[in-house]
């Protein structure tokens, strides 16, 4: 427990002190995880036509007992190519026990939403542009002509135990990855 906890503070402290992983260990994770969502959700392939940007966490990794903590690396793309490179860190103090593993597709779908991002120096999500997490009900309806928010979230390759899967409360910040 002691020791789970010394992760997790250290990840909220330092967290580009963090990053493990090189900008091509990302781009290849980005793109299989794009690959199978594409295959798996019809509204995602279709949002990928109209969207601004695609902010892509191959996987993130959560666990806690009591104390919670989150981690992943991923890329934004415009346009099929990667400009620029992310973590996603969050923190929790509450009822939970377990770990589990997944990843998650941000679709922006206005010129606002991907400035923000873009001028952020940290950007908590669920303060700035409206955030949207499709789930299987909202996917069979979702088109380019009924997305009206500013940002849809995609969770996908979900492992493991751990009750609760959001975005809300996660801090997204910009890294530079090694080459």
């Amino acid at each position: 427990f002691r020791s789970f906890f010394l992760f997790v503070a250290g990840i909220l402290a330092y967290p580009s002190a963090a990053s493990a992983a090189s900008a091509s260990e990302i781009n290849r994770d980005v793109n299989a995880a794009l690959q199978k969502l594409y295959a798996s959700s019809p509204a995602a392939q279709e949002l990928k036509k109209v969207a601004k940007g695609v902010l892509v966490f191959p996987r993130i990794v959560k666990g806690g007992f009591v104390v919670g903590g989150q981690y992943g690396e991923g890329a934004l793309r415009k346009d099929g190519k990667t400009v620029a490179y992310y973590n996603s860190v969050a923190a929790s103090y509450g009822l939970q026990a377990g770990v589990q593993a997944f990843g998650y597709a941000m679709f922006f779908l206005s010129d606002s939403a991907l400035k923000y991002l873009d001028k952020s120096a940290g950007w908590e999500i669920g303060v700035g542009p409206s955030v949207v997490v499709v789930d299987e009900g909202l996917a069979r309806s979702l088109t380019t002509t009924t997305a009206k928010d500013d940002i849809y979230v995609f969770f996908f390759d979900q492992k493991g135990l751990m009750a609760g899967l959001g975005v809300q409360g996660s801090k997204i910040t910009r890294i530079h990855p090694k080459k």
